[in-house]
């Protein structure tokens, strides 16, 4: 433990009798920020700690996944801030292109209006405008949480700074022949009119159908399957494998496609797979990635039929018409032709959405622009495998190496208006000037810049390094790039992770964005199910914290934070954690006013008790395990080690046990006074990264010091006492055991009971007073009768129970509940036993059976250990 160099004013034992957050939790903050606590200073000769906030889109709001992923990173940045690190909490947001796009269009819906009535310059305004007055709410929201970020520092991906580490990789990338311009099939998604990435695509399983149609004539005729009918309009062309004998004299020769009067090539491809279907597959080259790949084998047209709304433009009875009207009416028309062999509804397969608005996306071939990312997906591989970068939890590599070592290129070109430009300059004669930050685009009649904007996720990939000020040689870049740790979900680990890998790698020669990636799963309701408004059991975080607390949501996040895994959370569980806040308070507002105090130095260890050095060297121990969790990010195990130091060991058994000492006053309570002191004051510094608001204000209570933001992290003293240990541990047998005798004997908890207690032989004698206190044991009197007697870790505790229970109604209630458990047993034996039940019956079945039988047996084992305890009648 360490000592703490704050200014001391004079101390303020006087604590509320109850603990009410919502009178705390938004001053303590104010307070905060106020004095400057979060910010980080380039020029400090203190190591660096770093963290960047995943950026939050500016149309959001504080969801669970939200509070709980910022939690996690308050808990990391707040520990280090106390142990002496420089720590930089970077916070920001997102444009988020297409979503904050989508809101303000359907504001401008609303006045009857489109983003083309106003023109490109006047929308983007608009959004600037709408920024300004509705966006970020979320930023008072991670106020409410307690996030400690550095807000003088707080940055956005359109602002200029950011812009220009646009522009400027931007132009690195194009100059070194990592970015380029071709026509390629992309995701179009034809309700945001916009191309998405893969990962913006959300796969689904879908009712629809499988359509099997005839092609050409007679021995010329070729059987294809298709789920889009509608794109056979743009088909150019039939293939088959090379080796499937059946089509060998048709490969080379045209066959006619139905309902367009034209004649279509057919030609032999290994793509085919000749064991699916018929083993013949139509080639719709302008729209299908696998179609198109064959059609650029083979010379193949590309024939676009439909435009960006999805709408067929192919010429003749179907124009006009939507791809899904068009898709029944031209299975219609084939059907009235002959021409449709087979058909199944519903056919239920994968089909892609737009992750946005859930329109179905559509393939479609589009000039685009496009990242090469080969040679940078290789180095992000290349700094996992050599140590450069460690991903916390370890299994999670394998997910990261399947996603990096099987990139395709990356469409970074969005046709949108909201976002960063695309910095290129065309010219009247097909010229194409790439324009850096501080170069001036060309300039004369003809020339124009492109119109599309960039994908969200190639600003965020700089977040790193951008939000500290380069491509400028920034004091901060210096002082705070590479990132410390990266604390993200697993679901953003190809969408974002890889991206700021490849950028960071990339721009900072070298030099990874980050020495540790730390995944967290996802937040789900209590039964493991994914919150979804569609499924009601969304929550809103906020009314928890209106609730109970800040402290408490956080509390219940961290507990359930195993690496890598979901995390489940239930109203139920937050109450809990409200319970440990309010047990904290009261525990410390009653060691307050018993003498608790970190006043002076610890009396040395011959001048405690066995409890007092019982209770310092717990607290040694559980400073080491807090430290062991924290480094290797097992926020849940950290969680429940710091809940059960408290309320178990601290509370419930050693200020239990330290009554006794405190009513007696004189030497002996100052120095357990003292102990508490120390106990309290180190555990209420361990508590703060996760609960900040009640620890604030118990440990400025409790030491009269500034604030436990900036107090110094407790380090492990080294004392361990494990005689002292052993020593509690029997007592806490001894109180453990007596109590379930109790409760099985339907006495009340308060319910006095004499007793006589023989400690002779053990370390117990000096704690009989503290014993006697805990089990409401009275001294036996004249006329004591030892009715039961309870042999316990060497000790014999022999209780009176005569005028306190019915000895003979308690054996008759006993009896009953032996026999119910007897008949449990005797049944699930004999359906146990019963070989032909056993053939039949389903595994999970029998499990139920085996496990009643276990839960008789120990109820057998546990109501004749009843009886025979119980006196004689």
């Amino acid at each position: 433990m360490t000592e703490n160099t704050q200014q001391q004013p004079a101390a303020n034992p006087e604590l509320p009798t109850q603990y009410a957050p919502a009178e705390v939790e938004g001053k303590l903050y104010e307070r905060w920020v106020e004095r400057g606590y979060f910010e980080a200073d380039a020029n400090s000769d203190k190591p660096a700690y770093t963290i960047v906030i995943p950026p939050p889109n500016v149309t959001g709001s504080l969801h669970l996944g939200h509070a709980f992923e910022h939690t996690l990173i308050d808990a990391l940045t707040r520990r280090k801030r106390m142990q002496g690190y420089e720590t930089l909490w970077q916070p920001g947001m997102d444009h988020a292109g297409i979503a904050t796009q989508n809101v303000v269009e359907r504001e401008l819906a609303k006045e009857g209006k489109s983003r083309h009535d106003l023109g490109r310059e006047a929308f983007v305004e608009r959004v600037w405008q709408w920024k300004a007055e509705s966006g970020g709410q979320i930023s008072g929201q991670m106020k409410r949480l307690g996030d400690g970020v550095a807000w003088s520092r707080e940055r956005f991906t359109m602002d200029e700074g950011l812009s220009q580490a646009v522009q400027t990789i931007f132009k690195k990338l194009y100059d070194d022949e990592l970015i380029y311009r071709a026509e390629r099939i992309i995701n179009w998604c034809p309700r945001c009119l916009t191309a998405i990435s893969d990962i913006e695509v959300e796969y689904q399983d879908d009712d629809g159908e499988l359509v099997s149609i005839r092609y050409g004539e007679g021995d010329a005729s070729i059987v294809v399957a298709t789920t889009r009918a509608e794109t056979m309009l743009g088909d150019t062309a039939v293939a088959v494998h090379p080796d499937d004998e059946r089509y060998k004299p048709l490969v080379g020769t045209e066959i006619e496609l139905p309902l367009t009067g034209r004649r279509i090539p057919v030609v032999a491809d290994e793509h085919v797979d000749p064991e699916f279907g018929t083993g013949a597959v139509k080639v719709t080259p302008a729209h299908d990635p696998n179609d198109f790949e064959i059609g650029q084998r083979h010379g193949l047209p590309n024939l676009a039929v439909m435009d960006e709304r999805a709408v067929i433009t192919a010429h003749g009875p179907f124009q006009g018409l939507d791809r899904l009207e068009a898709r029944s009416a031209i299975v219609a028309a084939l059907r009235a032709e002959g021409r449709i062999v087979a058909e199944k509804r519903p056919y239920v397969h994968s089909v892609g959405h737009c992750s946005r608005c859930k329109t179905t996306i559509e393939p479609r071939l589009s000039m685009q622009w496009w990242v090469k990312v080969g040679p940078l997906a290789q180095a992000a591989g290349d700094a996992v495998r050599d140590g450069k970068v460690k991903i916390h939890p370890q299994e999670m590599e394998k997910r990261y190496f399947d996603w990096v070592d099987n990139l395709h290129d990356w469409c970074i070109s969005r046709q949108l208006w909201w976002g960063h430009r695309i910095p290129v300059w065309y010219g009247p004669n097909g010229e194409i000037v790439c324009v850096g930050p501080d170069e001036q685009p060309p300039a004369g009649e003809g020339w124009h810049q492109d119109t599309d904007v960039l994908d969200t996720w190639f600003s965020s990939g700089l977040w790193p390094f951008s939000t500290l000020g380069w491509p400028e040689q920034t004091e901060s870049l210096a002082k705070f790039y590479p990132n410390s740790v990266l604390v993200t979900g697993y679901d953003i680990l190809f969408f974002w992770v890889a991206r700021m890998m490849m950028f960071g790698l990339y721009a900072m020669d070298g030099t990874p964005p980050f020495h540790t990636i730390a995944l967290h799963g996802m937040v789900r309701d209590q039964f493991g199910k994914k919150m979804s408004k569609s499924f009601g059991n969304a929550v809103n975080p906020l009314d928890w914290m209106d609730e109970y607390g800040s402290d408490a949501v956080r509390f219940t996040l961290v507990n359930g934070a195993n690496p890598g895994v979901d995390v489940p959370i239930g109203e139920d569980w937050v109450k809990a954690s409200r319970n440990f806040a309010n047990k904290i308070w009261n525990a410390t507002r009653f060691a307050l006013m018993n003498g608790a105090t970190v006043e002076g130095p610890l009396p040395d260890p011959s001048e405690m008790s066995a409890t007092d050095r019982w209770v310092l060297s717990r607290l040694n121990k559980t400073v080491a395990e807090a430290d062991a969790y924290y480094d290797d990010y097992q926020f849940a195990k950290l969680a429940d080690a710091l809940y059960h130091f408290a309320w178990d060991e601290v509370f419930d058994w050693y200020v239990e046990l330290s009554k006794t000492t405190f009513f007696a006053g004189g030497e002996g309570a100052k120095v357990s006074g003292r102990v508490l002191g120390e106990v309290l004051d180190v555990m209420l510094r361990l508590l703060h990264p996760i609960v900040p608001f009640v620890t604030e204000t118990l440990w400025t209570t409790l030491t009269g010091k500034e604030s436990v933001v900036i107090a110094d992290w407790p380090a492990d003293s080294g004392f361990r006492d494990e005689a002292a240990e052993k020593e509690i541990e029997l007592v806490q047998q001894v109180v453990t055991e007596v109590r379930r005798f109790r409760s099985d004997q339907g006495l009340q908890p308060g319910q006095k009971v004499p007793a006589r207690l023989d400690l002779t032989g053990t370390a117990l004698a000096p704690h009989e007073a503290a014993i006697r206190q805990l089990l409401r044991l009275q001294p036996e009197g004249e006329a004591f009768s030892a009715t039961a007697s309870l042999p316990v870790a060497g000790a014999t505790v022999a209780l009176d129970l005569s005028g306190t229970i019915d000895v003979a109604a308690e054996r008759k209630r006993l009896a009953k509940d032996l026999a119910a458990a007897e008949k449990e047993k005797a049944q699930a034996n004999g359906k146990l036993g019963n070989e032909a039940f056993l053939a039949k019956a389903p595994d999970n079945v029998v499990d139920k059976i085996r496990t009643r039988l276990a839960k008789a047996d120990e109820d057998i084992a546990r109501i004749q250990a009843q009886l025979e305890r119980l006196p004689q009648a």
